[in-house]
């Protein structure tokens, strides 16, 4: 028997943010017929305000812009997560405006502290871990962990930011410092894992269900991810166990909404659960073209009520490749010749205007049925593309 669902032709849709993972979302909320609005920057050149006039602009955690949105929008969604879950939890209640993921699920997963006793708690594996209170903890943090072990901040860290890596008592001392261990801020350690692969599953869910995404590798450079291999190179067995640990992070959580899981693969082919983020990532991003429903589809789907809908993969392989600013100054577009192949190759920029080292301008995908070639092409075609 099948079901229909309902959406008001005048349903609205705000993003707290407006960078590119809100500008992808909001190209599959107008294929719903949802308008869109954004809490955008001061400074005019988010990738959002390219594709809707709806913009608010301020910060993405000041009580007052985020009302204003709330005031406007049936929905509010997220698309990073540098956000305040108090904050979040007041507009909420005095607009009345659901805010999915909910304050609820994001208060788990803002803090790393609390992130990792969370999933621990659920049975999901996790790297030891500690919170240090102090230095003079830092020598026997080192003696428990064993050295060298990782420094965390608990709140604000992404792209290697917020980590450092400590090997001896001064390089701990001033880890510490430097992420404000002697202000306040909390600090935990974390045991530093020897992994052979990095993994990455995507889940979807809300009360119609929950749906996964193929489990990827993610391959680091400099702490960023500059590309993704779907389906992952590992047995199918480690893909399976990884992606039903993925739907049962989400289950952990309560997540109403889109979320990215990233896992440790260790040498003794044991899963760990790194880290979480509660919105599209860019370990997703194969999906717009490889798999028949994207991350970004089934975002929208999952936080405005629609059943999420479990993708296919279009092709046999997948690689994904971040196209990263080279140099500083005003950003020019350089295609690939596509030229006459068996492999697809899709390029996605994100519209922001200003390029420098390091930063995600766009990204590519090459699909195909051989994975050796896959990646052969997708290299070749991201030296031949320049954002």
């Amino acid at each position: 028997m099948s079901t229909s669902f309902e959406l008001p032709a005048s349903f609205r849709l705000g993003f707290i943010g407006g960078g590119q993972l809100a500008r992808m979302s909001a190209m599959q909320a107008f294929r719903f017929g949802i308008e869109v609005g954004a809490v955008c920057s001061e400074s005019g050149s988010d990738p959002m305000e390219k594709v809707t006039p709806t913009i608010f602009r301020g910060d993405v955690s000041d009580y007052d812009t985020l009302m204003k949105l709330a005031e406007w929008a049936n929905v509010i969604t997220l698309e990073n997560e540098f956000l305040d879950a108090d904050v979040l939890a007041k507009v909420e209640q005095d607009s009345g405006t659901p805010v999915f993921p909910s304050p609820e699920t994001f208060r788990l997963i803002e803090n790393k502290r609390i992130e990792k006793e969370t999933f621990r708690n659920a049975g999901i594996p996790v790297a030891p871990f500690r919170v240090v209170k102090s230095e003079e903890e830092l020598p026997k943090t080192g003696m428990q962990l064993g050295w060298p072990y990782m420094l965390k901040s608990s709140k604000g860290g992404y792209d290697g930011y917020g980590n450092k890596k400590v090997s001896n008592f001064a390089q701990a001392e001033a880890g510490f410092r430097a992420l404000g261990g002697t202000e306040g801020r909390e600090v935990i350690a974390e045991k530093n894992v020897s992994f052979t692969r990095e993994l990455a599953v995507m889940v979807a869910r809300n009360e119609q269900g929950t749906v996964t995404y193929p489990c990827c590798e993610t391959i680091q450079e400099n702490h960023i991810c500059t590309r993704v291999i779907v389906p992952a190179p590992v047995n199918r067995s480690i893909r399976d166990t990884c992606e039903s640990l993925a739907r049962k992070a989400a289950e952990a959580i309560n997540g109403k909404g889109l979320f990215g899981f990233e896992f440790f693969l260790t040498e003794d082919d044991e899963l760990l659960l790194n880290e979480s983020a509660p919105r599209p990532h860019n370990s997703g991003h194969f999906s717009i073209e490889a798999c028949s429903v994207s991350q970004f589809e089934n975002h929208v789907r999952a936080v405005c009520g629609l059943p999420p809908v479990q993708p296919t993969m279009r092709f046999n392989a997948a690689v994904m490749v971040n196209l990263l600013g080279k140099s500083s100054g005003d950003a020019v577009l350089k295609l690939p010749d596509y030229g006459q192949n068996d492999e697809e190759i899709h390029v996605h920029a994100y519209g922001k205007t200003t390029a420098r080292p390091g930063r995600k301008m766009g990204h590519l995908t090459v699909l195909g049925n051989n994975p050796d070639t896959v990646l052969k092409r997708a290299l070749q075609a991201e030296s031949d593309t320049r954002i």
